[in-house]
């Protein structure tokens, strides 16, 4: 079934906000002032966006669906499928985003080849992405314990790690990168420079 709303576009649980907080934490510091960045797969609100707006020039956020409403002045969120071409020139951003999104889609490296794309040389690819490690373990925490949601872990695709990361990296161009689990293997972390 193909999705239709974004990451939690209703409601989303305690245990899932707690999550989010710290992939935003791990990430945040790598995050210039005064950036250009997108954050591909940004949820119906840009919540990273809105968490870092003082600290940016502009953000963009793109996901399946998203708030219609204004957010902040220099936040723009656009509706788009991850499966098609992104809607911007080459060389754009400072920094691109990508944080607990790769699962869901069918082809993560053709995301990251555009993230490429559109970044400027010398920009920042910023991703979060569950581990393969982490599959029975989310899978406990959804359907035994309900603690995270059912509906997203079943919409997961894949799981990656860091040799299928680094590799993409790799494939696509990027000068250089660095790979991190965090939350004891629970989580990659992908840190890429154009």
């Amino acid at each position: 079934m193909r999705r239709k709303t974004s990451h939690f576009e209703n409601e989303e649980p305690l245990f899932e906000k707690i999550l989010r907080y710290l992939r935003f934490k791990k990430v945040i510091k790598y995050i210039p002032r005064n950036s250009k960045v997108l954050d591909l797969g940004c949820g119906y609100q840009g919540k990273l966006l809105q968490l870092i707006s003082s600290k940016i020039s502009k953000g963009y956020g793109i996901d399946i669906s998203v708030c219609k409403d204004p957010i902040k002045e220099n936040i723009k969120l656009i509706e788009h499928n991850l499966k098609d071409p992104l809607p911007f020139k080459n060389n754009e951003f400072d920094v691109v985003t990508s944080l607990a999104n790769l699962e869901h889609l069918y082809n993560p490296e053709f995301v990251l080849r555009e993230a490429h794309r559109v970044l400027k040389p010398g920009g920042l690819l910023l991703v979060t992405v569950p581990s393969t490690y982490s599959k029975p373990i989310l899978e406990f925490l959804s359907f035994r314990l309900g603690l995270i949601s059912e509906q997203e872990i079943k919409d997961h695709k894949q799981y990656l790690n860091k040799k299928i990361l680094t590799t993409y990296c790799k494939k696509i161009g990027f000068k250089s990168y660095v790979h991190r689990y965090f939350q004891f293997f629970m989580n990659n972390l992908l840190i890429g420079r154009k």
